[in-house]
């Protein structure tokens, strides 16, 4: 009668686990899906991959909407491979801490050690440590121009990058503050190499993608399985969605940006930090290390206005959501947008990644993620609600036309489409300060002055015009 009892309960049990998979299934199709499907149109986004861990456990993952609009590559799935952008910054922190783990990396030295030939303009360069660098700390200024129309594709791409920046000075004293520089993550890149012996993309693939079975994911563009891989989108002079002339990979800049990966395989890199560094008897670092990287260090500042991350550690950003332990990273390049943000304490994560780039999502997180995350902790989602970047918009037309079109295009897009982008007092500020980080002080002038025109109740638009006018009066 006894183990009649205990057949019993083992045979509800396993009747239960699958009852339990799809309540899980039925509150995100229910809370979630209807909310991104409608965004997904209200904003005219190509398509869209999501993944939600919940202990251990990918409980959610769906594909909405299309590779491509230029060609039939069908629908999106949580297969399809997307470029991650900045998303790959904590892959290149974990492998400078594996190498300082094993040796081969002092995180205290001076870059110059492992790179000889790594010289700025600037005669502080010297002093500029790996931490620094790890940490957004070093002063060093970011990138204005990535070339995705002139790729490279060479082993020697990256330490070419990094010998052509010898012209360029620091923004600050190394160590003083925070300053988020992808110039500093390519020369990461290079330490790397240079540290291990083989090329960044290959230790990358051998310490951290294969061990976590990320199968899909690769830094090299000809390692993608063209049937998986989504197109970028941009928007034309009409504001129409249409495929990017330029695809956002060179192989200068593999550190900062050059990312493939899918949503399943997102899940996984996830799940291994959120266990310390170790996923089905992988470890990619000790467990220990993550009390360091998950420490705040650096007040992240501007950046975070308005989200809820309030510190960088080692290339993570850090903070608290409705109470919870938040670390996240999000990613944007040329027709792509990506962000990943998890809550260790309560072992859930969200990753998603559109083939867009015109959606203000917010530098750090946004509203995709936290409806999603709302859902996950079992609360009503937060709505939804995005208006298309200005910031992104205007960045693009700068790049392309220089800031008097940028300006023009910002006046028109006022006039003519206010209700379907963000014009709040901070796009503008934004695009400014993006202007300051690259040395372009006299083109940020011209946009803070017509963001305190824009606002000229605002005191901190009229001191971040009053600053950088000071930045371009100083010799």
């Amino acid at each position: 009668m006894k183990s009649t009892a205990v057949l019993l309960v083992l045979a509800a049990a396993v009747l239960a686990f699958p009852a339990r998979v799809r309540a899980d299934d039925d509150r995100y199709k229910r809370m979630l899906e209807p909310a991104l499907e409608a965004f997904l149109r209200q904003q005219q986004i190509p398509g869209l991959a999501i993944a939600i861990v919940e202990n251990n456990r990918v409980v959610y993952a769906k594909g909405l909407g299309r590779m491509s609009l230029g060609q039939d590559k069908g629908p999106v799935t949580p297969q399809t491979v997307f470029h991650m952008a900045s998303i790959v910054k904590p892959f290149v922190a974990t492998a400078i801490l594996q190498l300082a783990d094993q040796g081969k990396v002092d995180m205290d030295a001076p870059v110059v050690r492992y790179l000889p030939y790594f010289r700025l303009a600037d005669q502080r360069y010297p002093r500029i440590t790996v931490r620094q660098m790890v940490a957004h700390t070093s002063g060093m200024p970011d990138v204005s121009d990535y070339e995705w129309d002139r790729p490279q594709f060479d082993d020697g791409a990256l330490e070419r990058y990094v010998r052509s920046v010898s012209g360029l000075n620091l923004l600050f004293e190394p160590g003083l503050k925070f300053a988020y520089s992808n110039i500093a993550y390519d020369v990461l890149g290079d330490v790397i190499a240079k540290a291990s012996g083989e090329s960044f993309e290959a230790y990358v693939q051998r310490r951290i993608l294969s061990p976590l079975r990320m199968k899909h994911s690769t830094l090299l563009y000809q390692e993608v399985d063209r049937t998986l891989m989504s197109d970028g989108h941009v928007l034309n002079s009409r504001g129409v969605p249409v495929v990017s002339k330029a695809y956002p990979y060179n192989r200068t800049h593999s550190p900062s940006s050059n990312l493939h990966s899918n949503a399943l395989d997102m899940a996984r890199w996830a799940m291994a930090n959120m266990n310390h560094g170790e996923l089905d008897g992988q470890r990619i670092l000790p467990q220990s290390i993550y009390a360091a990287m998950w420490k705040p260090t650096e007040d992240v500042g501007e950046p975070a206005v308005g989200t809820f991350v309030t510190a960088e550690g080692i290339s993570w950003y850090l903070g608290a959501y409705r109470s919870h332990f938040l670390v996240t990273h999000s990613g944007g390049d040329l027709g792509f947008i990506t962000d990943l943000a998890m809550l260790p304490d309560e072992k859930i994560a969200v990753v998603w990644m559109a083939n867009c780039d015109w959606i203000d999502a917010g530098p750090i997180n946004g509203p995709i993620t936290y409806a999603a995350l709302d859902t996950a902790l079992g609360l009503k989602p937060t709505p939804i609600t995005l208006k298309r970047s200005l910031v992104r918009t205007l960045s693009f037309i700068y790049q392309q036309e220089g800031i008097a079109a940028a300006l023009s295009e910002y006046r028109l897009l006022k006039s003519q489409h206010a209700g379907l982008y963000d014009f709040s007092e901070g796009q503008l500020a934004e695009f400014g300060r993006l202007l300051l980080g690259e040395g372009q002080v006299k083109a940020a002038v011209d946009v803070f002055r017509l963001n305190a025109a824009a606002y000229p109740s605002s005191a901190r638009a009229r001191d971040e015009l009053k600053n950088a006018q000071s930045a371009g009066a100083r010799p």
